[in-house]
């Protein structure tokens, strides 16, 4: 290959590569940002594999994209919320409102017996509040954790 062909390919592999990063800037999805820059997903991939640099600026885009779309998102939401969208409302104070959130709550029935739990039950205990900490609507939430297994009874 001439070197004046050597570098038209790399000037149009980098404009497909700019390109392609623009599209996923503004929708972080790879086939229609792949779609929209005329190259192929394979192709896509292979600069991937290829060019860390092109990771980079591709996950870079990518995060971009995604926080566009989330502020779309929620502007619509409000959108709705000011159309009386009753399911919208739920949904944000849900999500977005402390006293709204989904609670787990443990209560003790009063025994008299004071039996100890068994290893099986304190394991289902302990999966339970794990499962349960996974839930983080805010950083203001509070998070629960497990408690120390001698502690369980």
């Amino acid at each position: 290959m001439s070197k004046r062909n050597n570098t038209t390919t790399k000037k149009r592999i980098a404009e497909d590569k700019k390109a392609v990063l623009e599209q996923l800037a503004k929708l972080p999805i790879v086939q229609v940002a792949c779609q929209k820059a005329g190259i192929s997903r394979a192709t896509y991939y292979r600069w991937r594999n290829e060019d860390k640099k092109f990771v980079s600026d591709a996950d870079e885009a990518i995060a971009d994209g995604v926080l566009m779309v989330n502020d779309l998102s929620e502007s619509q939401l409000i959108t709705a919320i000011k159309n009386n969208n009753f399911s919208a409302v739920r949904f944000w104070l849900q999500n977005r409102h402390k006293a709204y959130t989904n609670k787990v709550e443990v209560l003790e029935r009063d025994r008299s017996d004071n039996q100890e739990l068994t290893a099986e039950q304190k394991k289902v205990i302990s999966e339970a509040l794990r499962l349960a900490s996974v839930q983080k609507h805010n950083d203001d939430s509070k998070k629960i954790t497990e408690p120390d297994s001698s502690t369980v009874s």
